[in-house]
């Protein structure tokens, strides 16, 4: 008799091949562990050692046959050249009972990897059971169930337990070196290591053969087929006892044997599995990829003999790690995965959302209670009021309806249908009994609402309104030098600033309550004063609150308040009893500032004295660009209007002349690009008596961050500009600036007509224009004051400007004559 092993279903030519060979011989009926003994059958045939024979299938694989004649086989030769799918011929002679000794490894179902004896996977089969990280997980299809709550919740739920078999490298394979459990039967190719002592001395290991004995020298052969483990030793002293006395023994199992057991039906992989002798159903589950979309998790049963051996529930084993249906194997079990029993969705406010299947043909444990109840029961997230029911009615139509209930005692013991999606609706986000407190305070938080709570009682005392960050802010102040560096020593320039940053104000005069008008359903204001209600104790402000109020305390920068309001510093510098940095009094002067701190020096320079405000800085910055972007554009006019009235005939000359104003006007914008204004107030004092005092000062109210400089008396007057002697010169009493002039010499190209004088008060004073212009030669100086001489623009001389324009009108009268001419030769025509 010729035995075939057949792996997996093969199509096409090969498989006919195949088929042609089966027909003609039995099944292969062999066990694979890894023994490699051989040993005579009842009919004279060889009996086939597991650890020489490998299946003929994809791969590569190897075919092996032996003939009830003891011939030998050799390697394969495929049908239609396909390597590993015929059945293998011998060239050995007959009667040498030699096998093929191949490579110990079998294809399975699931692609290239190997399957040891114990089927684990390739080489590193011993890591069994250890997830690998980077195994990519099964493809696994969709069922049509799936796709309907997909489309009805927009979610695409898993199947519950599904997950367990997505990683094709965990095999949940039993532990060979694990002991044998008691009630462990012996079978052909399990291997007993067995020692005895005293009045006969023996050591070794002994295989089981096909027939249920194992051969014990000096002692002869045991029947162990059949046999527990716990009842191993008694049976071996009884048989050894027949010969010898006075002896001691010990017995363990060695090296275990291969069940072959097949997955059919709905499984992910089905096919034919080696599996360890100690393997259970579960093992079997694991190995075949589980049961696929369309495959029953609740009712897998496992056949022996053509009977049912045992029905097996999955979710037992999940969601309860249950495990007294899952029985031990025997070589040549069927598992048979069945179609999925009626099914139903759970999905909504819970964390494991998927489909279940329902129990077939059971109405105790497909309650709505006894599905929560494998992902762990009803949420604590879940609303209890209500859940909603989508069912499917077919007799109806349409055939779908929405039903609710309550996720009480009877609502959880409601039955599902096959079909049912159920949607479980999350708790609202709203508190029964708080208020929230937030913005400028300390601990912006919810609070406890009670009966007659009012805004006191949420706000007791100020140090409810300091925020965390002043403190965290003041903790920085005093950290070591070290870690501060130069900083530490620079203190003093930032008191104003951090005086402003340090903690955030608070707007006294205005809080406000936010409340939920619950009959039109909108949001209402409620203000009330901060200062009258927790200051003062005004009864009137300390409004009642509700549950669900919001309450928000504002600062100074949130709403801009009116000056007097608002903390306004300003550094006093320079000649003054007390400089230092003064919060300012409403509606106070630079004057009464000044008057405040203790007065003026008597260095005190009032005339000089300099006021620099950030707001004046921006808008001056602010024209300073503008006046840049319109020079720019008046240059491109001008540089356009040249070049279109340009004369051709020195057309290069005035292209020269062009490109080098043109590089003069970069520079000068350039120039006043790097201008930066500073910010300072002109405050036009009249000039005159240099000792003015500071009643002559003009009532200037204070802003936060003015800086007030109050220089000494200086005793000179500079001049700038277009003249000889760029230098100061000694103040005196009534000089003018004609006289300064006169004494630092005026250059050819000084423009005298715009020449101006920056008086020490920040104002200027230029020459007048019109018919009866005056220039400011005779002006009396005062000191600090800077004269400036600005250069001429056209630099051009008069005799050349003569010149030039001579040319050019010669130029024209010529054009115009050879023109007339031209008209009186057309006349004649």
């Amino acid at each position: 008799m010729t035995y075939t092993y057949l792996h997996r279903p093969l199509r096409g030519t090969v498989a006919a091949v195949l088929a042609a060979l089966v027909s003609t011989s039995a099944f292969a009926q062999f066990s694979l562990n890894g023994l490699g003994s051989t040993a005579p059958t009842s009919g004279g045939g060889t009996y086939v050692s597991p650890s020489s024979v490998t299946g003929s299938g994809m791969n590569g694989a190897r075919a092996t046959s032996a003939t009830n004649s003891g011939i030998g086989t050799g390697t394969s030769t495929g049908a239609n050249n396909v390597p590993g799918m015929g059945v293998g011929t011998s060239p050995m002679g007959a009667g040498n009972n030699s096998l093929d000794s191949g490579p110990n490894t079998l294809r399975d179902s699931r692609g290239p990897q190997d399957l040891d004896m114990n089927g684990e996977q390739g080489p590193d089969a011993s890591r069994r059971g250890k997830k690998d990280g980077n195994a990519p997980a099964r493809q696994r299809q969709i069922s049509q169930f799936q796709q309907f709550v997909q489309q009805s919740t927009g979610r695409l739920l898993p199947v519950y337990g599904q997950d367990l078999f997505d990683l094709p490298q965990v095999t949940y394979s039993p532990d060979g070196g694990a002991p044998a459990r008691d009630d462990y039967v012996l079978g052909p190719g399990d291997e007993l290591q067995v020692q005895v002592w005293g009045g006969v001395d023996y050591k070794g290991s002994v295989t089981i053969d096909r027939n249920g004995q194992a051969s014990i020298p000096r002692v002869g052969v045991v029947n162990l087929a059949g046999t527990r483990v716990a009842d191993v030793e008694a049976v071996l002293r009884q048989s050894i006892g027949k010969t010898f006395t006075n002896f001691n023994l010990n017995a363990s199992l060695g090296k275990l044997r291969s069940i072959q057991v097949y997955v059919v039906g709905q499984a992910q992989q089905p096919g034919t599995y080696n599996l360890s002798s100690l393997g259970t159903l579960v093992n079997a589950l694991f190995a075949s990829g589980g049961p696929n979309a369309n495959g029953s998790m609740r009712n897998i049963e496992l056949k022996r003999g053509g009977k049912v051996v045992t029905t097996f529930d999955l979710y037992d084993f999940i969601g309860r790690g249950e495990k007294g249906r899952d029985v031990p194997l025997a070589s040549g079990d069927v598992i048979v995965i069945p179609p999925v029993g009626p099914r139903v969705a759970i999905a909504g406010a819970l964390d494991n959302a998927a489909i279940y299947e329902l129990k077939p043909g059971q109405s105790v444990g497909n309650s709505l209670g006894d599905i929560l109840a494998l992902g762990g029961g009803v949420p604590t997230l879940a609303t209890s009021h209500k859940a909603l029911i989508e069912r499917v009615a077919p007799q109806q139509n349409p055939p779908r309806q929405v039903q609710d209930l309550a996720l009480d005692n009877a609502g959880l013991a409601t039955p599902l249908r096959d079909g049912d999606i159920v949607t479980l609706l999350g708790i609202s986000p709203a508190f029964a009994n708080a208020v929230t407190l937030q913005g400028n305070v300390a601990a912006p938080l919810r609070y406890r609402w009670f009966k007659g709570m009012k805004v006191r009682d949420l706000i007791p005392e100020r140090d409810a309104l300091i925020t965390a960050d002043y403190y965290v802010r003041k903790n920085l102040l005093v950290q070591n030098a070290e870690a501060l560096g130069s900083d530490a020593t620079k203190a003093g320039n930032q008191v104003d600033r951090r005086v402003r940053s340090m903690v955030d104000e608070i707007n006294w005069d205005y809080a406000v309550v936010e409340r939920l008008d619950r009959d039109k359903l909108r949001t209402q204001l409620i203000p009330f004063n901060l200062g009258r209600a927790v200051l003062q104790g005004d009864e009137s402000q300390n409004l009642v609150l509700q549950p669900g109020d919001v309450v928000t305390i504002l600062s100074q920068n949130d709403l801009r308040l009116p000056a007097e309001k608002r903390t306004r510093l300003v550094r006093v510098e320079g000649e003054v009893s007390a400089p230092g940095i003064y919060e300012v009094l409403p509606g106070e002067t630079m004057g009464q500032l000044i008057q405040r701190v203790g007065g003026t020096t008597p260095q005190a320079y009032v005339y000089g004295i300099e006021i620099d405000r950030e707001s004046v800085r921006q808008k001056q910055q602010q024209n300073l660009d503008l006046l840049i972007r319109r020079l720019e554009s008046q240059q491109q006019s001008q540089i356009l209007y040249i070049m279109a009235n340009r004369n051709t005939a020195d057309a290069a000359a005035q292209a020269a002349v062009a490109q080098q104003q043109q590089a003069l006007a970069r520079s000068q914008l350039e120039a006043l690009r790097k201008l930066r204004s500073n910010g300072r107030i002109a405050l036009e004092m009249s000039a005159g008596n240099p000792s003015m005092s500071i009643a002559s000062l003009p009532d200037l109210p204070l802003e936060d961050g003015d800086r007030v400089m109050v220089p000494t008396v200086p005793s000179f007057v500079s001049a700038v500009g277009a003249i000889n002697n760029e230098n100061v010169f000694i103040y005196k009493n009534g000089r003018t600036v004609g006289e300064v002039i006169k004494s630092a010499g005026v250059r050819p190209e000084a423009d005298l007509k715009q020449m101006f004088v920056v008086r020490a008060d920040g104002s200027i004073l230029a020459s007048s224009t019109g018919f009866f212009s005056s220039g400011v030669e005779s002006v009396a100086l005062m000191p600090g004051d800077t004269i400036v001489v600005p250069e001429k623009l056209d630099r051009e001389t008069t005799g050349n400007f003569v010149a030039r324009q001579l040319k050019d009108w010669t130029q024209i009268f010529s054009q115009l004559g050879l023109g007339v001419a031209a008209l009186s030769v057309i006349r004649d025509l």
